[in-house]
């Protein structure tokens, strides 16, 4: 049976946090909130809880999965970060970026785009996750879950049909009663000389002013 936990979005009760480090901890698959949109995750250092992830979101091997970091030190330790990436990204989070970075020997095969060995990292500007990051220790897979829960002729979901349809296939729901988001990160990819937005999404004009540039069409 899935466990759903209630937890305050902007002060997560630490009984409660603790109760997803050690559901996760154990290889448990999560229904959680970001600050963009909800996403199916499970511990970065569990690779059985990562083929799960993988299986739910039908991604072969070859396709790279996104994970959350607590901090831009934590980015360091999983991923190569020059210089200017290093200012760059200091400016944007915690926010709603997913930063494309050569990956580091940390990032397990199962993660990382294996031809070009990069990963993507968020640090996300929500309390929750970032609570249980620094609980667990580690980082947390994060790919969307509206991808898996939509068909293609649906309507925007509700809450409440994104728990139902998803509910059984994982082991647990974090549910903190805030307003289901729909709206997907800002992609910047570092792996060439300058950083370039692959993806529009939330706050793609601040990385502007900060000095990325949009990719040519």
């Amino acid at each position: 049976m899935t466990t759903q936990y209630r937890i305050h979005p902007q002060n997560p009760q630490p009984r409660q946090v603790e109760a997803v480090r050690a559901t996760l901890q154990q290889g448990a698959v999560l229904l959680y909130p970001t600050d963009t949109v909800y996403a199916i995750g499970c511990d970065l250092s569990n690779q059985a809880a990562i083929k799960r992830v993988r299986q739910l979101k039908q991604l072969s091997n070859d396709k790279p999965l996104t994970f959350l970091c607590s901090s831009l030190s934590n980015i360091a330790r999983f991923a190569q970060v020059s210089d200017p990436a290093y200012r760059l990204i200091k400016h944007l989070i915690p926010g709603p970026y997913t930063f494309l970075l050569p990956a580091s020997r940390e990032v397990p095969k199962l993660v990382m785009n294996p031809k070009r060995r990069t990963t993507g990292i968020r640090v996300p500007n929500n309390p929750l996750c970032l609570a249980v990051i620094k609980a667990l220790g580690n980082p947390i897979i994060s790919t969307s879950a509206l991808s898996v829960a939509r068909q293609a002729d649906d309507e925007p979901l509700s809450k409440a049909e994104l728990f139902d349809r998803l509910g059984s296939q994982v082991d647990g729901i974090v549910d903190t009663e805030t307003e289901l988001g729909y709206q997907v990160s800002t992609i910047l990819d570092f792996t060439g000389k300058d950083p370039v937005i692959t993806r529009q999404g939330q706050g793609w004009q601040d990385a502007i002013a900060w000095g990325a540039s949009l990719a040519q069409s």
